[in-house]
């Protein structure tokens, strides 16, 4: 089968079209033919060797972080999928590959595909999804009435994240450029920022959470600076934390790295009297299964800006990597 593999780390290297054996599943394993997969930043940053202090990959690799397809093979132990059944999923660290014909994925990192919306629209939310709701939901546990900051909202993760908040009652602020502000605010944002224009920390105040995605270290002590007592930032760009170190199962060293390159930023949240927290999504089919209630009652709807070819997969990576889609960059292999 084919599939788009790293085979150098680096900036300047392109994913090569290789030819490669068909993975065969596992126990508790299905092998999915992947109709759709979706471009994540996520997707550059491995290839550029950026997460390969906690992401350690050995080249060559497959690359690729969404899916969705239709069950070819289940593993003897596989009780909750069948031969047919139609998917979606982002599997898990360590068994990513998406960029392929089929993959193997394990039954705990999968969910019934959303009947409502095509094989294109579902793979573009398995990652932004669960990064919403884990970040929105399990961490920040918010709630009907509280005020919540998403940045980048005409993004991948703030499209979703937007329509998750509004769902569940949060009055929602967000930052986009003013060619995306009917966009947003259609998607459920009550207060909208022309971030070229106009510096959000002068205009928020007393917010319960900040779902941070920015790389300026000043952007992120803004972000602390609107919360109010007792508020939480959950950044997705870090910087990683000890406990993050911990809960991945990295050595005694990485957790004390983690820790100084947290220090900062862990200091002014302690004397703001807030909190902060480093997210890095993981697999999970139980809360994918969440969502696609959510989706299927209407709730929450894909936001696709391009559809691209499996051949054209490098182009479809630059064109994320310039950071201009709106909403979510979807490869169509069938």
């Amino acid at each position: 089968m084919k599939a788009f593999q790293v085979i150098r780390y680096g900036k300047k290297e392109k994913l090569v079209l290789s030819e490669i054996q068909e993975p065969i599943p596992k126990d508790n394993e299905v092998l999915v033919q992947v109709h759709a997969s979706a471009i994540n930043l996520l997707d550059s940053l491995i290839k550029n060797g950026d997460f390969k202090l906690f992401l350690p990959y050995k080249t060559p690799f497959t690359n690729g972080h969404d899916l969705a397809g239709i069950i070819t093979k289940v593993g003897a132990n596989v009780t909750q999928f069948k031969v047919g059944d139609e998917v979606y999923a982002r599997p898990s660290d360590f068994h990513i590959g998406t960029f392929a014909q089929s993959i193997v994925v394990n039954q705990n990192d999968l969910a019934m595909k959303p009947k409502n919306i095509t094989m294109e629209e579902a793979a573009s939310i398995p990652l932004v999804g669960l990064t919403s709701w884990q970040a929105l939901v399990e961490i920040s546990n918010l709630k009907k009435g509280q005020k919540v900051f998403i940045q980048a909202g005409s993004g991948g993760v703030g499209t979703f994240a937007i329509q998750l908040a509004k769902h569940l009652g949060a009055f929602v602020a967000t930052t986009t450029s003013e060619t995306n502000v009917e966009m947003v605010k259609g998607l459920g944002a009550d207060l909208v920022i022309d971030y070229k224009k106009e510096d959000f920390s002068t205009l928020l105040k007393d917010y319960d959470v900040v779902l941070h995605s920015n790389r300026e270290n000043t952007i992120l002590k803004k972000s602390l600076s609107i919360l109010k007592h007792g508020g939480v930032l959950v950044s997705l760009t870090g910087p990683p934390t000890a406990d993050f170190a911990k809960k991945i199962g990295m050595g005694w060293h990485f957790q004390i790295l983690m820790k100084l390159l947290s220090f900062s930023v862990n200091q002014l949240a302690k004397k703001l009297k807030v909190h902060f927290e480093f997210l890095f999504m993981k697999a999970d089919g139980k809360q994918l299964s969440e969502i696609t209630k959510l989706i299927e009652a209407g709730k929450i709807k894909p936001m696709i800006d391009r559809v691209y070819t499996f051949e054209e997969t490098n182009e479809a990576m630059l064109y994320v990597e310039a950071g201009r889609s709106k909403g979510k960059v979807v490869v169509k292999m069938i």
